[in-house]
């Protein structure tokens, strides 16, 4: 029996939560605008939501399945599909799609889908307590946000859960691109230009 040589090919990929970070710190900073009445309607957080929101994160959320990780992966997947949502839902507002779907959009079932996602950053929170902290309050300020979503949407007590909703939105924009400025600077440097805090340390892998 002949030997076989058999070669292992090694693939290394950049981080690519620098990228998803920042998707997220724009989409977050230009929606913010409108809720915090900077700034008025829908049509221009469309494109940032799409792209930046949606496939930037996305994105980086393959690249993280193929450095094995399962918190980036989930996280950007989970929420670059959310902006890809509310963006579809905001078109479908605008009438995009027709005056017939516009008239029978409920804004509760909104609610309902801010309510999933509110669940859902719970217990992303709990595992970013092992990444960093930039990170760990970054997940703590979207769960302010889904909360005043949830709340604002349903109208419950509506001008103070909306202007939650709008601070806490625009404070995960500026973490997100302070995080974002640390990964690049951090791994280009080979040193820590930007520290972003060690883990919590109190959940341990075995």
């Amino acid at each position: 029996m002949d030997n076989q040589n058999i070669q292992q090919v090694k693939i290394s990929t950049a981080d690519p939560s620098a990228l998803g970070l920042f998707g997220l710190a724009m989409v977050t900073l230009v929606a913010s605008s409108q809720k915090l009445g900077l700034t008025d309607g829908l049509s221009f957080i469309l494109p940032w939501a799409f792209f930046l929101g949606g496939f930037a994160q996305l994105f980086a959320s393959v690249l993280d399945a193929k450095h094995n990780n399962i918190f980036g992966t989930t996280a950007f997947g989970a929420f670059g599909l959310f902006w890809i949502g509310v963006g579809t839902s905001w078109l479908i507002q605008l009438g995009f799609f027709g005056e017939n779907l516009a008239a029978n959009a409920d804004p509760k079932q909104l609610g309902v889908a801010f309510i999933g996602y509110l669940i859902f950053s719970l217990y992303m929170t709990i595992g970013a307590m092992e990444t960093h902290k930039v990170l760990f309050f970054i997940f703590v300020f979207i769960d302010f946000l889904f909360i005043g979503l949830s709340l604002s949407t349903f109208g419950i007590m509506y001008e103070v859960t909306h202007m939650v909703a709008a601070v806490s939105e625009f404070l995960i924009a500026l973490l997100s691109f302070y995080g974002s400025a640390a990964v690049v600077l951090n791994t280009h440097f080979g040193q820590v230009v930007l520290p972003v805090g060690k883990p919590f340390g109190i959940y341990k892998k075995k």
